[in-house]
């Protein structure tokens, strides 16, 4: 048996998919242990799963509401990710001495995980919880080429602070394993420069958590038989103006047609008001997203990655409105498929978003579509296939004694 460090950011989008592969690998029999923030892993990790703790900094709250593009991009990177390497360093160094694994199993975000893996000469497995990094900038306008330069240069000055400075590959990317939670029949084609990548579909979220929000959910009323399709609106920006404006716009969509579809929406701050049921819309702070798809005809999200990938597994058509960092690209990859439309995220209203919600209901090629990428998601294997490539990667490691820890 092997020991799987995972090294995560304190993102429940990107804790939830290594967390299902942590379970299979543990499922198996191995040692599974976690360097991230203590607050952060509570409820998405197995509770007996040892915890080394590393420091935070500030979330992303405080990041300009207007920021887009190359603007949004940079400010990820040099406001959060690249402080939050150095933040964790020192505590992933520790799990890693105290710790002793095989493998390190690196968000490819996290990049205090690879970096310092490569200082101590412990082999690493990154785990791509967007496929936005393969196609390089994920903003999608002609300033990309100057981003990626610039995020190429920022990690380089990482990369003498706390890696290994001869080395010469992009720390995003182990030159061991990279898995992709997604498959190449969403994505398109990638460029071999990125080195080994394997596209294991999503990692479904079996956490504790999620568990329990489906046992409290008022299955009676999505499971009522009335004829209307079932679409489910979910938005992680609710908090925000613009985030408000768009879900009104979309309760609105859907109160016009009222004969042909009934709706559940997400709003986690309230900003639509207290939670209710009106016959037509059930509004209500969480759900058991999951589970609640297996049910849904249709979704209207801001295409993150794991709403547009667990939508798709389900061959559910989605509306997606793409506000900024990943989700352009993420949104670009729905359409391009056929499998979606997309809307304009601040300045839509009711008529676009129900114009939407009719063409993807109506036109059967959307589905068509939803349900060919679907095919390709569950024969690339999620969680278990995940598994298998990191136990392949651990047992070479083990033949191949790694170097001596230098501090």
């Amino acid at each position: 048996m092997s020991r799987f460090l995972f090294v995560v950011p304190p993102l429940a989008g990107h804790v939830s998919p290594a967390s299902a592969v942590a379970a299979e690998l543990a499922g198996r029999g191995h040692e599974v242990a976690w360097a991230g923030l203590p607050a952060a892993l509570e409820g998405l990790v197995a509770a007996d799963a040892p915890v080394f703790p590393c420091a935070g900094v500030p979330g992303l709250d405080h990041r300009p509401r207007d920021l887009r593009g190359a603007a949004a991009l940079k400010f990820l990177w040099d406001d959060y990710f690249a402080p939050l390497a150095y933040a964790m360093a020192p505590g992933v160094t520790a799990a890693v001495l105290e710790f002793g694994p095989d493998l390190l199993v690196v968000d490819q975000q996290t990049v205090a995980g690879a970096l310092v893996a490569e200082r101590l000469g412990v082999p690493y497995a990154t785990s791509s919880t967007t496929s936005a990094e393969l196609a390089g900038s994920p903003v999608g306008t002609p300033e990309s080429d100057q981003a990626d330069q610039w995020i190429t240069d920022l990690l380089d000055g990482l990369r003498l602070r706390l890696g290994d400075p001869s080395a010469r590959y992009d720390p995003r990317f182990s030159p061991r394993l990279t898995l992709v939670f997604s498959t190449s029949e969403l994505t398109g084609p990638q460029a071999p420069e990125r080195g080994p990548v394997r596209f294991v579909g999503p990692a479904l979220d079996q956490a504790p958590a999620s568990r329990a929000e489906a046992a409290d959910f008022p299955w009676g009323w999505v499971d009522r038989d009335d004829g209307r399709a079932l679409v489910l609106v979910c938005l992680d920006t609710a908090g925000t103006t613009v985030g408000a404006h768009f879900l009104a716009q979309c309760v609105d969509g859907v109160r016009a047609r009222s004969r042909e579809l009934r709706a559940v929406v997400v709003d986690p701050d309230g900003v639509l008001g207290p939670p209710r049921d009106d016959g037509n819309l059930l509004i209500c702070p969480a759900v058991p997203r999951l589970a609640l798809l297996a049910r849904t005809n249709a979704v209207v999200c801001h295409a993150g990655h794991d709403t547009v990938t667990e939508a798709l597994w389900h061959g559910v058509p989605l509306v997606v409105a793409p506000v900024r960092d990943d989700q352009p690209l993420v949104a670009a990859q729905v359409t391009a498929v056929g499998a979606g439309v997309r809307v304009r995220f601040g300045r839509t209203d009711a008529k676009a978003v129900g114009s939407a919600l009719d063409a993807v209901l109506g036109q059967p090629h959307f589905t068509a579509a939803a349900r060919r990428v679907s095919h390709s998601l569950r024969e690339a294997g999620g969680a278990p296939t995940a598994a298998a490539h990191l136990e392949e990667l651990a047992i070479a490691a083990q033949q191949n004694p790694r170097q001596n820890l230098q501090i």
